[in-house]
């Protein structure tokens, strides 16, 4: 009787370690979770403010280029003007030359704004996939933090 006692005694035993190795390991691997989830809010923080930065940077890139171009548009009309009022071939030929020139100039900034304004859309959608990790964290979180609290 005494073995079936003492044999009883140990399996209680094992039983109430099993179950306290469990808790415990729950209750560390939640506070791993959290830490986790704090980590990765951090993070999604940190990307979300170089993505507005660049988003930023884009926009002032943009709006310079645009002034290029709008200085491009002057100086084209400032040739076509030079070229109606040449007389001699010489001066033909030079405003010939500046208005090609002008045109170069004017079509590599319009292609300058095109890449711009593709880099902010790609830096906009960042952005928002930056801002979709965070609510997920978030919501992670919450739910880390309510599990705990519950068990």
């Amino acid at each position: 009787m005494n073995r079936q006692i003492s044999g009883w005694t140990t399996g209680v035993a094992v039983v109430t370690g099993i179950f306290a190795g469990i808790a415990l390991w729950a209750t560390v691997a939640g506070a791993q979770e959290i830490r986790d989830d704090l980590r990765d809010i951090r993070g999604d923080r940190q990307d979300i403010r170089r993505d507005t930065r660049d988003i930023r940077e884009d926009r002032g890139e943009i709006r310079q280029d645009n002034r290029e171009i709008r200085q491009d548009a002057r100086e084209l009309r400032g040739d076509r003007q030079s070229l109606r009022d040449a007389i001699d071939p010489q001066a033909i030929r030079n405003a010939r030359r500046e208005l090609r020139q002008d045109r170069r100039e004017m079509r590599h900034d319009v292609a300058e704004r095109h890449h711009d304004v593709r880099d902010l859309r790609q830096d906009r959608h960042e952005r928002h996939g930056d801002v979709r990790d965070l609510r997920h964290d978030r919501r992670e979180l919450r739910r880390d933090v309510h599990a705990r609290r519950a068990g």
